[in-house]
This record gives C-alpha cells, structure tokens and sequence, in this order.
C-alpha cells in the first residue's frame, strides 16, 4: 500500500487543462474571467479547482499476452488487422494480430521510438531522441509523409515525446517539454488542446471515445525496479479535469504503450526503464491486458 500511496501523493494538481482555441467566427464573446487569461485562450476548469472532489483510485491486474516480435515493444495502437507496436530499439512499426502473429513491419525514420498512432492509413511514430524529436507520419511502404515536431516550441526541436493517439484526424501527443497532453490536427498541425500533467513521468496515451477520456501512464520517477512506481491517470477532454487514478502493484507488469480495445485497456512492457538496467522486468517484451479490480 506505501507504494500506492506515494504514487497517489506525486499525481499533484494535474486538475485542469488548457483549450487553445481561435477566437475569430464564434459569434459570440467569451464570458469575462476573475483573471485576465490570453486573447484567444480559455482555461479549461478555472471553476472547479476547489470544488472538484479528489478522483477516485482505481486498482489494477495486468495479464500478459505475447511477447512482441522483436522484443522492446514502447507504444501500441489498435488496427483492424490488430495492433500496431512501436519497438523501441530498431524504430520498426510492427503489426501483429491478438495472437501476437507478426503480419507486417515497417521501418519508420523515428529514433528512440515512445509511441505509436494508426490513422489515415498511415503509422504516427513518437521520435524521442535529439535530431529525430516529433512525429513521424509514415505510409505502409516505410515512406515518411511528413515530419513534425511538437508545436509551440522551436521549429526544429519541440522536445521529445512518450506517447501517441491518433483519434478522428487529430493527434494527441504526451509532449514532455510542454509537460502536458498537446492535441493537434493532423492536416495542419494546428495545436488544438492542453491538458498540462504535474506527474514526474509520463508515457502511453490512449483516448476511451466511451466517455472522451484520455488516460496516460503515469510515473514518480522512482527507480525501485518495480512497476509500483507506476500508475495511470484519467482526464475528462473537455475540462482536462483528472477524473480518476491508479496505482500498479511490484508483481505488475511495467506500463509503457497504452490502448483501448472494445472497451478494455492494453499496455507493453518496453524493458526499458529510466534508471533501470534493460530487461530488469519480469514481463520486459510482454503486450499485456489492463484489468480494473
């Protein structure tokens, strides 16, 4: 339980996000704030940062599945052929069917990959290393379509990136520099949406359209070699409001990709850690299931 506890305790505010919006053509003035905010902003949840109850804490059961083919799987998405996986080392888009039987891979320009999206009938690849930062959106031939980097910093280095979604023409990004999940439209590269994060890691996204949740792996940072120092966090896209939490236990397997499928959670097991030596998981490889206990 300490180790919940402390998990719990590093989730901090997170409670509000920030919508990027244009403000030309609504046709309407937006109701006046306490606080002077920025032409063209509105702060998601200004309301409720007092009178929202603390989330609820969720527990958790990870169940492997199969290893991925080639064994640093860093981000996952789900396709109709079955799931698409980031591997970490060699920065392949591999795809595989729920048996874990490889069906294609394609070599992606991305370095250091941490995470993957599936749409428009190409793979969006997280590049995480310096050089190689942003997204990489690559056709099924390993052709790159376009490389972007994360918006609202520098042209040529917006900061790396641990996760990815790609949901109905827009792209979510866990943008590290920026310290929260950036929406973006796929086509123009607009940023759309900020929910900022206070967690000391951040990893896998995954939108639930179930109730327009995005959830995210969480982290304190800990290097206890466990996955106790893991979690996840639930936020309500329409306030960035933190609506529920979850903590994994040491006998876990160690989250780092996230999906939704049919209405149940996914998660890989990278066997890459942040001060851990590689492979120290039990389940380092291992495309796992997510159950809520």
């Amino acid at each position: 339980m300490d180790s919940r506890r402390d998990f719990l305790t590093t989730l901090g505010v997170g409670v509000f996000g920030t919508a990027l919006l244009h403000g030309q053509g609504q046709g309407q003035a937006p109701t006046p704030a306490p606080a002077p905010a920025r032409q063209g902003s509105q702060f998601l949840g200004e309301g409720a940062r007092t009178a929202a109850p603390p989330p609820p804490v969720r527990k958790v059961k990870t169940t492997p599945l199969f290893k991925s083919p080639e064994g640093y799987p860093n981000g996952i998405a789900v396709a109709p052929e079955g799931l698409w996986i980031a591997e970490q080392q060699t920065d392949h888009a591999v795809l595989v069917d729920w048996t874990g039987k490889l069906l294609k891979t394609v070599p992606t320009e991305a370095k250091n990959s941490s995470g993957i999206g599936w749409g428009d009938g190409c793979v969006w690849m997280a590049g995480n290393r310096g050089g190689y930062e942003g997204i990489f959106q690559t056709d099924l031939n390993g052709k790159t379509v376009s490389h972007r980097q994360i918006p609202l910093g520098p042209p040529d280095n917006g900061g790396g990136c641990h996760g990815a979604a790609y949901v109905d023409g827009k792209v979510y990004i866990a943008a590290l520099r920026l310290r929260g999940i950036l929406r973006v439209d796929a086509k123009t590269w607009q940023p759309e949406l900020l929910i900022p994060y206070s967690v000391q890691r951040a990893h896998g996204i995954a939108y639930n359209p179930a109730d327009n949740s995005v959830w995210m792996v969480s982290g304190t940072g800990d290097t206890s070699q466990t996955a106790a120092s893991m979690g996840l966090t639930q936020y309500d896209v329409a306030t960035g409001r933190v609506l529920s939490t979850a903590a994994f236990a040491k006998t876990d397997c160690d989250p780092h990709g996230l999906a939704w499928y049919k209405g149940e959670l996914y998660s890989c097991d990278a066997g890459i850690h942040p001060g851990w030596p590689d492979d120290i998981s039990p389940t380092h490889g291992s495309i796992f299931k997510i159950d809520f206990v």
